[in-house]
């Protein structure tokens, strides 16, 4: 480890290498119970630094893990290997937002709640919008291909990068994409970027799409008595032709912990809690959320708030965005596993988790992306460190998984595989499909030495 430290100093200065203990435990792991210590934390903060230390590590066979803010949930910026710890976060500038050509530019360390913003500020609009937006990187966003409530109107993230900087393996530059919103200029090496963990490569910058931001923007918060009524007027707003976008919805676990962490005042009555968004022009913004809120009352909610407006909106938004909080404050761990069902199965999955809480003994909370069928099904622990717990917790997630294949979903919308979902990637995938994987990996990182240890081991 000294040497390594030593070579990495002498290559590019003390002040982006670090060996410190409080440095090298915060780039040990991530909100997933998992943790591994690297031997050197880098820090870079330009992208011939990034080209340089890959280089390095690519001729000496060095593990390393590029990471973002390390708010994932599946142990994906986890050093297994140990090696080298490579942090983006320092390279956090927002290098231009062009509304003529409808781009922003910016470093992997930006903030994507901070580009939200900016844009804002000139009348644009950054759409991906995962719930830690305020905490999450847009490096990490790409990585994953993160999502957010917004993705049924407005999609993910990669439909909104349209060009990469990125670093190979061996150290080389390679500039993929453009700033134009169409390109057909051979494969699409940005689209194969976008989600994949960072095995293929670092991005040291991104070009994303912006688009004009919405004038208006309205909400219904409605609580209903049961689940399966929530999820029925998910199905009957898209039946009757309105296109939202955000359709949210929980269950009673989740209500109750909001209840116990915020106070009833701010958490609606009921079993169960959808969120509808709308946005665009004033006057059909207007006449849209009267629309959607006598169909949603006709359908028998037991309260139905509206809001019109970004002040009013946010209000609504807050309680979603801390339900995550809400249930930490039980004191369990959150397995929160970001499964997709098809979405008429929605009630299936809840119907599901209820027995898997009989079942194994754990409390089970179930939230999320109602629009796309995108659910965070939260098992909720006491502790992944007592044996029997964690075997208890792992036979409910592989029923969980199995069970979600079964209904031709995925194993993750959002979040990615990592080292959480590992051991479910064979089932996920056909053999032809790892077999693609594989020979992508080989082909650009022949070494194995970027975030080594991951699904593709």
């Amino acid at each position: 480890m000294q040497k390594l430290a030593a070579d990495l100093i002498a290559l590019l200065g003390d002040k982006v290498v670090s060996t410190t203990a409080e440095d090298v435990a915060a780039h040990s792991g991530d909100k997933w119970f998992a943790s591994s210590p690297p031997d050197v934390v880098v820090l870079p903060e330009t992208t011939e630094q990034v080209s340089k230390l890959l280089r390095y590590a690519n001729e000496n066979k060095i593990p390393i893990t590029p990471r973002g803010a390390g708010v994932g949930y599946v142990g994906g910026c986890v050093p297994l290997k140990g090696g080298i710890a490579l942090s983006l976060m320092r390279m956090n500038r927002i290098k231009e937002i062009n509304t003529q050509d409808g781009v922003a530019v910016v470093e992997p360390g930006v903030i994507t709640g901070d580009l939200q913003r900016a844009a804002r500020e000139l009348g644009w609009f950054y759409p991906p919008d995962p719930a830690s937006l305020n905490e999450c990187s847009l490096g990490g966003n790409i990585a994953t291909n993160a999502g957010g409530p917004r993705c049924l109107k407005y999609g993910v993230t990669k439909q909104y990068v349209l060009g990469l900087e990125v670093v190979m393996a061996d150290g080389s530059i390679v500039r993929a994409g453009s700033r134009c919103h169409k390109n057909k200029t051979g494969f699409d090496l940005v689209a194969l970027m976008v989600g994949s963990e960072g095995m293929l490569g670092v991005v040291t910058e991104a070009t994303l799409r912006i688009i004009p931001h919405p004038p208006v923007r309205a909400m219904i918060s409605a609580g209903f008595s049961s689940f399966a009524a929530a999820a029925n007027a998910v199905q009957q707003i898209l039946g009757n032709g309105f296109l939202p976008s955000a359709l949210e919805i929980a269950d009673k676990f989740t209500l109750r912990a909001a209840r116990e962490y915020l106070g009833e005042s701010v958490t609606p009555d009921g079993d169960a809690h959808l969120l509808v968004e709308i946005d665009g022009q004033p006057d059909s913004v207007d006449g849209e959320i009267a629309q959607i809120s006598d169909l949603v009352d006709k359908l028998g909610c037991v309260c139905l708030e509206r809001a019109i407006g970004d002040e009013a909106c946010d209000r609504f938004w807050k309680l979603r965005r801390e339900f995550s909080y809400s249930l930490r404050n039980t004191g369990l761990i959150k397995l929160n596993e970001d499964i997709v069902v098809p979405r008429s199965r929605l009630v299936d999955l809840v119907d599901f988790a209820e027995g898997l809480q009989a079942e194994f003994g754990f409390p089970v909370a179930c939230f999320g992306h109602a629009g796309d069928g995108n659910i965070h099904v939260n098992i909720m622990v006491p502790n992944m460190d007592e044996p029997e717990i964690r075997e208890r917790a792992e036979a409910a997630l592989d029923r969980l998984f199995h069970q979600v294949l079964d209904w031709n979903g995925v194993v993750t919308g959002e979040h990615g595989i990592g080292i959480a979902k590992q051991r479910w990637w064979s089932d996920a995938v056909s053999e032809t499909a790892r077999s693609a994987h594989l020979a992508i990996k080989r082909a650009l990182d022949p070494n194995g030495i970027l975030n080594p240890g991951k699904f593709l081991a």
